[in-house]
């Protein structure tokens, strides 16, 4: 199979393998030992310090730009697959696959409808009886003030989003 990555993608994949290696950190170590130890040779001038300053920020500086790329497409493969488990899972609801395009609002609604199902759940433990299954819940986006019981009206995004039954 050959690699069709950018050049950067490539660099980023490779110093971020790199970055992570205990070798990596020991020579990082090292490095700051000998700077230590120079410090009584260099009388810990300023320059003696301005060096370790600028060398740890500008690496510092570069290898944010690195890890935000690695987890970037680290989150998108693991939405990917969950998507995946989502689409392939009978009785799942097929308008989790983009939750994370969602605004906060629209959020909130599914945490609050999954809080809800959490407590229906201890309920029923504390009631002696099973917390498994599958109950319905309303699948498109709520307002977070709004319960699971409600009716449904179109959303400015196409969506339809429930709302407080009269």
């Amino acid at each position: 199979m050959t690699d069709k990555s950018s050049v950067y993608t490539r660099t980023a994949r490779w110093i971020a393998q790199l970055s992570g290696r205990p070798i990596t950190f020991l020579l990082a170590v090292a490095t700051i030992v000998v700077w230590m130890v120079s410090g009584p040779v260099f009388a810990f001038s300023d320059t003696w310090q301005l060096v370790i300053n600028t060398g740890t920020t500008i690496i510092t500086f570069l290898m944010v730009f690195l890890i935000q790329n690695t987890q970037n497409r680290d989150t998108v493969a693991m939405q990917l697959k969950l998507d995946e488990l989502i689409r392939a899972t009978k009785g799942a609801h097929l308008s989790l696959l983009d939750l994370e395009e969602l605004e906060e609002k629209e959020l909130a609604a599914f945490v609050r409808q999954y809080e809800e199902l959490a407590a229906i759940g201890r309920a029923q433990l504390d009631k002696g009886k099973s917390d498994t299954g599958t109950p319905e819940v309303v699948s498109r986006t709520a307002p977070p003030e709004k319960s699971l019981s409600q009716r449904k009206s179109a959303s400015a995004k196409g969506r339809s989003v429930p709302r407080a039954g009269s």
